[in-house]
C-alpha cells in the first residue's frame, strides 16, 4: 500500500476495542429486552383500549346504517302513499291489493296494509280493528309518517294517503322481528357479538336472536355486585336520555368479559345496544406474550454469539476492509473517498493558500484503450499514480478521480512553483521513451485552483480545477491553466447569452448588416456579404466574436443561421418588389449543418416561399470546416446538392490553413475570398507574387476572386492591377444596416 493510504488507515482506527465493543452492545441489548419486557405487559390493557375503541367505531358505523335503512323506508311508504291516491279501487280492491303484495315484495315488507278512514283494510286482515286504535297509525291520519313496534317485536310503518288535500286513509308496512333482527345483526366482530333496539327507557324493541345476556346485565344492574358496572349503567341510562352515545367494559354475571355500546338512533328515540367479547382483539395475547419473552430471550443469545462472530471476523479482517473501502481497484492506491477524507483532514484545517488542488487529464486516453486493450490502458494509469506519488511529500496526497483522470493536491502557492513540479512530473511520465523505438508522448492536460478558501466544498474546488483545465491553451506540451474568476465570469457570459437567444430571435434583436463587395473592373456594386449583428435592447451591441463561438458550441448557430437565411429573403424580396435588381448575397453557414445530411432541405423551403431567382444566394464555407477526409466527402456532395437546389458556394478565409489549394482540387466552389493576412505587408514582392498566383489560378479553374478586409489606397490599385475580381472592405465600405446599405448603392 502507497504511503498517502497509511495515513487514511491510521486515522480511521477504531477508538474501541472488539471486547468493549462487545459489553457496550451486550448492554444495549439487555436494555432492549427489558424494555420489549415493559411493553409486553402493557400490552393488555393497550388491546382492550383497541377494542373499546373499534367496537365503538364499528357499533355507530351499524346505528348510522340502521338510521338510514328506517328513514329510506319511511321515504318508501310516503311514495308507495302517494302512488295509491292515483288508484281508483271504487269498483274493487283488486289493482290495489295486487299492488301493495308486489310492492311489499319489492321492498322486502312483510305485508303493506291500506286503512281507510273508516277503519276498514285492504288487504283484509283479522285484527284491522286493533291496527286502526295503534297510536302510530292515529297520528298519521292527522298528517304524520311513523315508525313504531307491536306486539312480538315487529315494526310498523304508517303514513298518510292523501286524495287532494284530504287524508283518505294510512298505508301501513310491517317488518317482523326475524327481518329486523337481520337487519341490525353486525356482520363485524366475526359473529361474536350480539345487537339489540330498545328505547330510552330500556325497554326492549327489538332483541336479538338471544336475549339471555341483556337479562343478565339487567340483573348486574339490579343486584349492585358490581359497583363500577352499576355506575357504567346508570350513567348509559342518562346519556341515552340525553341522545348521547357511549362504550364501557364489565363482566357478566357468568364471568365472562364484555364490551356494552350504545348509539342513538334517531329515530322514536331509540338506542343500538351492542355486546362484543372483550377478548376480540386480545385473544390469545397472553399465550403470545409468553412466546414472545421466549423467542426474545433465543434472539438474544444468538445476537450475542453472532455479535462477538462478527467483531471477531472484523478485528481479523480490519485492514483488508478498509483497503477495499479506501483503494482504489485500478492503482491500487487512494480512490476519492480516501481522498476525499485526506482532505478534510490536512487542507480544511490548513489556512489559505497553503495547498493546491490539481486535476490531471491523460489526453487522447482512450487511444491508448483503443490501440493495446484495457489492460495496457490500466498498466498505464497505474504507471501514471506511481510517478504521482514519486513527486508528492509528506502532507501531499494523489488519487485517480475516474476514468483518466487524477487529483493532486501539493503543498505549494507559487504559480511558478507548480508549473515546475508538474513538468518534473509529466518528464519522468513519459521517461518510459527513453527505451522506445518509437516514442509515444503521453499528453496531460493540466488545471489547478489555489485553495484560498479551505471551507469550501471539495466538489466546488474539483469543478473550479476542471474548469481551468477545460479552458487552457491546446498545444502538443500544454501548461498548466490556474483557475481565477474570469473562468467563472466567462461561464455566467456564455449562460446569460444563451438565455437571452430565444427571446432575441423572437424580437428580432439579430439585424442584417451588409458590406459590399465592389467589382474592380467597373466599380460596380457585385453584391455583398450578410453578417449578423446583435443589438439587445438592454444589453446594447454583442460582438459576434463573443457570441458566436458560443453558439457554435452548443449548436445554437444552426438556428441562427436560418434565421439570417430568412431575413436576407425577405430583404431581397422587399427590394425586388420596390423595383430593385435582384441583389447577389452571400451568406455565412456553419461548419455545425453539415451534422445534418439534409439541412439544405430547409434552406431551399425558405428561398422558395420568398421567390428568390437561382444563383442570388451565396453560402460561404470556412477552410475549418474540413477535418477529416470522411468530413470532406460529405462537404463536396453538399456543394452538389447546393448548385442542384440553385445556391452558390464560395471558400472564406482562403489561404488562413495549410489544405487550401488541395481544396480547389476537392470542391466545386464558385467563388474564393483570400484572407486579409496576404494584403497586410503588400508592398513585399514575394507577397504580391503569391496573391497574383492565386488569381491566376482561380482565373484557370474558372473560380471568381474576392479579396477581404481590404483598407489602404496601394492594396486596391494592386488588386486592379492583377484582375481581382471583387473587394470587400473598409476602403469602400464598413458592413451597413440595410437602410443605410440601400442609401450606399443608390449613389
Amino acid at each position: 500500500m502507497y504511503k498517502t493510504q497509511n495515513s487514511v488507515s491510521h486515522r480511521r482506527r477504531p477508538a474501541f476495542t472488539p471486547g468493549t465493543q462487545l459489553c457496550i452492545l451486550s448492554v444495549i441489548l439487555i436494555i432492549i429486552i427489558v424494555l420489549t419486557l415493559w411493553n409486553t405487559s402493557n400490552l393488555r390493557s393497550v388491546l382492550n383500549y383497541s377494542t373499546e375503541n373499534y367496537a365503538k367505531d364499528v357499533t355507530c358505523q351499524l346505528a348510522e346504517d340502521i338510521t338510514a335503512r328506517l328513514e329510506s323506508n319511511q321515504q318508501n311508504m310516503i311514495l308507495l302513499a302517494d302512488s295509491i291516491s292515483r288508484i281508483d279501487y271504487s269498483t274493487g280492491t283488486e289493482a290495489l291489493k295486487e299492488f301493495l303484495n308486489r310492492k311489499a315484495e319489492i321492498l322486502d315488507f312483510d305485508i303493506l296494509i291500506f286503512i281507510d278512514s273508516r277503519g276498514n283494510t285492504i288487504p283484509s286482515v283479522s285484527d284491522a280493528q286493533d291496527l286502526w286504535q295503534l297510536p302510530s297509525v292515529q297520528e298519521s291520519l292527522q298528517g304524520n309518517t311513523e315508525v313504531a313496534y307491536i306486539e312480538g317485536q315487529s315494526l310498523l310503518y304508517s303514513t298518510p294517503v292523501y286524495s287532494g288535500s284530504e287524508i283518505i286513509g294510512v298505508l301501513t308496512g310491517i317488518h317482523r322481528k326475524e327481518n329486523i333482527q337481520s337487519l341490525i345483526q353486525p356482520k363485524a366482530f366475526s359473529g361474536e357479538s350480539l345487537t339489540c333496539i330498545i328505547d330510552n327507557s330500556g325497554k326492549v324493541v327489538v332483541s336479538p336472536t338471544e336475549l339471555k345476556p341483556f337479562l343478565q346485565l339487567d340483573d348486574i344492574f339490579k343486584s349492585g355486585k358490581d359497583r363500577n358496572t352499576e355506575n357504567e349503567i346508570v350513567k348509559m341510562m342518562d346519556n341515552m336520555k340525553s341522545n348521547r352515545d357511549g362504550v364501557f367494559p364489565f363482566t357478566a354475571v357468568n364471568g365472562d368479559e364484555l364490551i356494552m355500546s350504545y348509539h342513538p338512533l334517531n329515530v322514536n328515540q331509540w338506542v343500538l345496544l351492542t355486546l362484543i367479547p372483550a377478548d376480540l382483539i386480545s385473544y390469545g395475547a397472553n399465550v403470545y406474550t409468553v412466546k414472545t419473552f421466549l423467542i426474545i430471550g433465543g434472539i438474544a443469545v444468538v445476537f450475542i454469539l453472532f455479535l462477538a462472530s462478527i467483531l471477531r471476523f472484523y478485528s481479523y479482517h480490519r485492514k483488508h476492509l478498509e483497503q477495499l473501502a479506501f483503494s482504489d481497484p485500478v492503482t491500487g492506491g487512494m480512490n476519492y473517498s480516501a481522498f476525499q477524507l485526506q482532505y478534510e483532514e490536512l487542507v480544511k484545517a490548513a489556512p489559505p493558500l497553503t495547498y493546491t488542488l490539481i486535476m490531471l487529464n491523460v489526453k487522447g486516453f482512450k487511444l491508448i484503450n483503443e490501440n493495446y486493450g484495457t489492460a495496457a490502458g490500466n498498466d498505464t494509469l497505474r504507471y501514471i499514480y506511481k510517478i504521482l506519488l514519486r513527486h508528492t511529500e509528506p502532507g501531499e496526497f494523489a488519487a485517480r478521480s475516474e476514468a483518466d483522470n487524477f487529483f493532486l493536491c501539493i503543498k505549494e502557492r507559487e504559480k511558478q512553483a507548480i508549473q515546475f513540479r508538474l513538468d518534473a512530473m509529466i518528464h519522468d511520465i513519459n521517461s518510459f521513451n527513453k527505451t522506445r523505438e518509437t516514442p509515444y508522448y503521453l499528453t496531460i492536460l493540466q488545471g489547478a485552483y489555489l485553495i484560498d478558501d479551505p471551507t469550501l466544498e471539495l466538489t466546488i474546488i474539483q469543478d473550479r480545477t476542471r474548469t481551468a483545465y477545460q479552458n487552457q491553451a491546446s498545444g502538443a506540451h500544454p501548461s498548466c491553466a490556474f483557475y481565477d474568476a474570469d473562468f467563472t465570469r466567462q461561464l455566467q457570459t456564455e449562460q446569460e447569452l444563451n438565455d437571452l437567444f430565444e427571446q432575441s430571435l423572437k424580437n428580432h434583436d439579430f439585424q442584417v448588416y451588409l458590406q459590399p463587395k465592389v467589382r474592380l473592373l467597373d466599380g460596380g456594386i457585385a453584391g455583398a456579404e450578410a453578417l449578423v449583428r446583435w443589438i439587445h435592447p438592454q444589453k446594447g451591441i454583442i460582438f459576434p466574436s463573443d457570441f458566436i463561438p458560443i453558439f457554435e458550441r452548443n449548436g445554437k448557430i444552426c438556428r441562427l443561421d436560418l434565421y439570417m437565411f430568412e431575413e436576407v429573403c425577405r430583404l431581397l424580396q422587399q427590394w425586388n418588389q420596390k423595383g430593385q435588381p435582384w441583389l447577389p448575397v452571400s451568406v455565412n453557414l456553419s461548419r455545425q449543418h453539415f451534422k445534418n445530411p439534409e439541412f439544405l432541405k430547409s434552406f431551399s423551403e425558405i428561398a422558395g416561399r420568398y421567390h428568390i431567382p437561382q444563383n442570388t444566394i451565396e453560402f460561404e464555407l470556412t477552410e475549418s470546416i474540413l477535418l477529416d477526409p470522411q468530413q470532406i466527402e460529405i462537404v463536396k456532395k453538399s456543394i452538389h446538392k447546393m448548385h442542384c437546389l440553385g445556391f452558390l458556394c464560395s471558400l472564406d478565409d482562403f489561404g488562413s490553413g495549410f489544405s487550401s489549394l488541395g481544396l480547389l482540387k476537392e470542391f466545386d466552389v464558385d467563388t474564393i475570398k483570400l484572407d486579409r493576412q496576404f494584403f497586410l505587408d503588400i508592398s513585399k514582392e514575394k507577397s504580391r507574387d503569391v496573391i497574383a498566383c492565386l488569381i491566376e489560378l482561380a482565373k484557370k479553374l474558372n473560380v471568381r476572386t474576392v479579396a477581404e478586409g481590404i483598407e489602404v489606397q496601394e492594396q486596391l490599385d494592386y488588386l486592379r492591377d492583377i484582375g481581382c475580381d471583387m473587394v470587400q472592405g473598409y476602403i469602400f465600405s464598413r458592413p451597413l444596416p440595410s437602410k443605410e446599405f440601400e442609401a450606399f448603392c443608390a449613389v
